[in-house]
């Protein structure tokens, strides 16, 4: 059995892989810095008395990888730990060829070979931290006694609108990937479940370039039964992100200093909250043309971000009270101004990263609602028919791991904070 390196231990015989980092040959020693998933060691060849591993280690290149089998020893002068091990067998898996990226290639050239710009370290901890955030987030749902779905991801009909599909061929019929697990986290409540979540994959089929769209990424998302208003949800999720992002700090926070230089904040609760209405002002104060109605500009959001961050000394903020027309036909509608949706967005950072809302469950609210906005109910039947037969009141929000992790590590853009990318150009490797 093989031994992590950062597992390691002074005075044992080990065996360990991995990448080689660094080769330093010197007249009498060979020094080859060894790197696995978990760390770094020296592995040292003194050239005297080891010339039988001469012929092995004359072979290696940078980026080889190699298995080791040796005794780990103490030296305090070493910086990796304070330990080395001294071989007594060397064996090479596979020798390598010069790399063709670099620090110095574009996000493009490390994009064509991601499995050897995923080697660096940062990444390494990228990847360490995104699988973190995503127990830490099942955790807590299961603590607060969800049930996890696995929903279709090819689907007869949209989950959204009838834009930003992908299509294909099903066996003669025309069949689409889901945008959302939206329609079914609401049949799940609609079969007495109660709370469910998912985390999977999402397609969206927006030809967008921004550094924070992708045209498939890792979709969390959450459904509860029985609530009423967006506060029961917006408390529920900012709480979820204040255990998940203490944990966090926790377990990687010097880490993550070292590799990102990003000091990680835990928010405090509860989070800021303002009306779009508020919103609309600030920004028009700001001199920005937008009225009421109007989506925000990616402009406006950072100008609004900034403006709230300073003005409350905090990373998040909701904004709720957005008009109907702008949100999904499935939104409920408040009682008091039926122009207004009882929903939210969560912005971090300056970037949206969640939509929550209750919907509507009333099926004839439901069927009006989808008709006003140039639905056809034919093509809905499927998703109407889950309100027919008794329904419970509901919402819940979906949120992106992709881009939660690009703004936790501060990563500029989203094609590195995922494993492999997908956007409108880029459907290799």
């Amino acid at each position: 059995m093989f031994t992590r390196i950062s597992e390691i231990k002074s005075g044992t015989n080990v065996k360990v892989a991995g990448f080689i980092e660094k080769i330093r040959d010197q007249k009498s020693i060979q020094f080859i810095i060894l790197r696995d998933f978990s760390g770094i060691v020296q592995i040292v060849v003194d050239k005297e008395t080891q010339q039988d591993l001469l012929p092995i280690t004359e072979k290696l290149s940078i980026n080889s990888f190699i298995n080791v089998k040796g005794k780990v020893v103490e030296n305090p002068a070493v910086k990796l730990g304070g330990k080395e091990i001294i071989p007594d067998e060397i064996k090479i898996d596979s020798i390598a060829e010069t790399l063709p990226i670099d620090q110095t290639s574009s996000i493009d050239q490390r994009l064509d070979f991601r499995w050897l710009d995923l080697r660096q370290p940062k990444n390494f901890l990228m990847m360490k931290v995104q699988t973190f955030f995503t127990k830490l987030m099942r955790d807590f749902f299961c603590k607060n006694n969800f049930v996890e779905i696995h929903s279709p991801k090819i689907i007869s009909q949209p989950s959204e609108s009838g834009s930003d599909l992908f299509t294909l061929e099903y066996f003669g019929e025309k069949a689409y990937l889901t945008q959302s697990p939206q329609f079914y986290k609401q049949m799940a409540i609609s079969s007495g479940f109660e709370k469910v979540f998912e985390i999977g994959p999402v397609f969206r089929a927006e030809k967008s370039f921004t550094s924070r769209h992708a045209t498939e990424f890792t979709g969390i998302d959450i459904e509860m039964a029985n609530i009423y208003e967006t506060e029961e949800i917006m408390e529920f999720e900012e709480q979820m992100i204040f255990e998940t992002i203490s944990a966090i700090k926790e377990k990687f926070g010097e880490e993550i200093k070292k590799l990102f230089g990003v000091e990680i904040q835990v928010p405090k609760l509860p989070f800021p909250r303002i009306k779009m209405n508020e919103a609309i002002e600030i920004l028009q104060d700001l001199d920005f043309d937008i009225e009421f109605g109007e989506d925000f500009s990616t402009e406006s959001e950072r100008a609004l971000s900034e403006y709230l961050i300073k003005k409350n000394g905090h990373e998040f903020f909701f904004i709720t009270g957005y008009p109907a027309e702008i949100r999904a036909f499935y939104h409920m509608h408040c009682e008091k101004d039926p122009m207004i949706v009882k929903g939210y967005d969560l912005y971090w950072k300056g970037v949206e990263i969640t939509t929550g809302a209750i919907r509507e469950h009333r099926y004839e609210k439901l069927l009006e609602q989808a008709l006003e906005r140039g639905n056809s109910q034919e093509k809905l039947n499927f998703y109407l028919d889950f309100f027919k037969y008794g329904c419970p009141a509901h919402g819940g929000f979906g949120i992106g791991l992709d881009r939660m992790t690009m703004l936790l590590l501060g990563i500029p853009s989203i094609k590195e904070s995922m494993f492999i990318f997908r956007g409108p150009t880029r459907i290799k490797p």
